[in-house]
């Protein structure tokens, strides 16, 4: 979280919340929605500017009801998420791959879910703010279990580490990642939320 941000934070601390101008999709886009995307149910317009997106990446965080949102400045603006609130990728270092979210954050992998329509998701320790209900200035800086959309440019990258079994219009089966064999499970995408304690669409 920006300092400036948390300066901002203490001056003005109660700044109306926004709700459903901002999303981010399954290929880890942050989406600008006026008013018109939002009537008409439409994506947004992806947001191209360069330090925009690094600043939205930077003070994204949750609140204890499962609520992700990008605090700019004084005011808190919720983020609709198109399917999980990380998108990871899978990223070659000199080390070895790693898995980084949309924000540029590692993702520490304990398996893999697989669900209805085919789309993969990682499980794992990702760091991430998280607000303070009672003092809304206060952000803590942790590593929380949670889910990430495997982003689709990696899906081939995944199958080529992976042995998997067809199981009830899922997979189920084995993963392996820098040198261990980590789980792929099924699940069907309309349990994502409950069990990774996220709402997709925040509303006031």
């Amino acid at each position: 979280m920006d300092e400036q941000v948390l300066r901002s934070l203490i001056k003005w601390p109660n700044v109306p919340h926004c709700f459903g101008w901002l999303a981010l999709d399954r290929r880890g886009q942050w989406r600008m929605r006026d008013e018109f995307a939002q009537a008409n149910q439409l994506a947004g317009s992806i947001i191209q500017h360069l330090a925009l997106n690094e600043f939205i990446s930077r003070n994204y965080a949750c609140d204890s009801l499962g609520r992700y949102f990008f605090q700019n400045g004084p005011q808190r603006v919720f983020i609709t998420l198109d399917a999980t609130p990380w998108i990871a990728r899978i990223t070659p270092t000199e080390s070895g791959p790693q898995l980084l979210t949309q924000c540029a954050t590692e993702i520490k992998p304990h398996g893999a879910l697989s669900d209805e329509k085919g789309n993969i998701y990682i499980t794992g320790l990702i760091p991430q703010s998280s607000s303070d209900q009672i003092d809304a200035t206060v952000f803590t800086q942790i590593e929380y279990l949670s889910v990430a959309l495997l982003h689709d440019h990696d899906l081939d990258l995944f199958s080529e580490q992976s042995q998997v079994q067809e199981d009830a219009c899922s997979f189920r089966g084995s993963w392996q990642w820098n040198g261990k064999s980590l789980p792929i499970e099924p699940i069907h995408s309309a349990e994502l939320s409950e069990r990774f304690h996220f709402i997709k669409a925040p509303s006031n």
